[in-house]
C-alpha cells in the first residue's frame, strides 16, 4: 500500500467559559487534531484499498496522542469524535478508510474508551468545513455529551488530498440540563448506557 504523505497537521484547542449561563471557573475544553494527507486514490477507481487503513494507524495514534495531551491528559477526555473530508478528485469511501485508525487509536490511547467514536466523512472542496460529532467515551447514550466541533483549512483538501480529523472534550456540553442518561449513570457494558 502508498506510503502516508502528509503536507500539514493542526492542533486546535478551545476553552469555553458560557454560553450565556453562569460562566465557570474552569473552561470546558474541545479540540481537535487535523492532519491533510495526499489521497494516493485519487483520480481513479482503485477495487482494493482496505491496505490503507494500516498504513494510517500511525498517523492515528499520533493525533489521538497529541490530542488528549493537549487536553491535560487522557484521563481528563470524556467525549471524541472522527471526521474525514475528501479532496474532489476523491470519493467518499476514501474518507471510511479513516474509521479503523481513527476509532482505534482514541480507544487506545484513552485506554480503552468503549463507546462507538461517532464520525462523519463528505467529499468537498478547498475551504470546505465538517461537522465532527462527539458523544461520550464510555456510553454513546449520555446526552449532556452530544456536541459537535466545526473544523477546516483554508487551503484544504486539494483535490488530491483527505483531511482527517480527531476530535476530543473534556466534559458535557457548558450548560447542560437536557437530561437523559448522566455520566455518573454509566454501566460500561455496552458502550451504550
Amino acid at each position: 500500500m502508498p506510503k502516508v504523505e502528509m503536507r500539514k497537521r493542526l492542533l486546535l484547542l478551545e476553552d469555553i467559559f458560557h454560553e450565556g449561563g453562569p460562566a465557570r471557573e474552569e473552561p470546558h475544553r474541545r479540540g481537535a487534531a487535523l492532519a491533510v494527507i495526499r489521497n494516493p486514490f485519487a483520480g481513479r477507481y482503485e477495487p482494493d484499498i482496505q491496505g490503507f487503513m494500516d498504513d494510517l494507524r500511525p498517523l492515528g495514534l499520533d493525533l489521538a496522542t497529541r490530542l488528549a495531551e493537549a487536553l491535560g491528559g487522557a484521563d481528563r477526555i470524556e467525549g471524541y469524535g472522527k471526521a474525514s473530508l475528501v479532496g474532489a478528485a476523491g470519493e467518499l469511501e476514501h474518507g471510511a478508510l479513516w474509521h479503523a485508525p481513527g476509532g482505534y487509536a482514541m480507544r487506545e490511547v484513552l485506554n480503552g474508551a468503549r463507546a462507538i467514536v461517532p464520525s462523519s466523512k463528505k467529499v468537498g472542496g478547498v475551504g470546505a468545513r465538517i461537522d465532527v460529532p462527539i458523544t461520550h467515551v464510555n456510553a454513546s447514550y449520555v446526552r449532556s455529551h452530544f456536541d459537535a466541533i466545526e473544523v477546516g483549512l483554508n487551503d484544504a483538501p486539494r483535490a488530491d488530498e483527505m483531511l482527517v480529523v480527531l476530535a476530543m472534550t473534556t466534559g458535557p456540553r457548558i450548560h447542560s440540563r437536557s437530561g437523559g442518561l448522566e455520566a455518573w449513570q454509566i454501566k460500561g457494558e455496552d458502550g451504550l448506557r
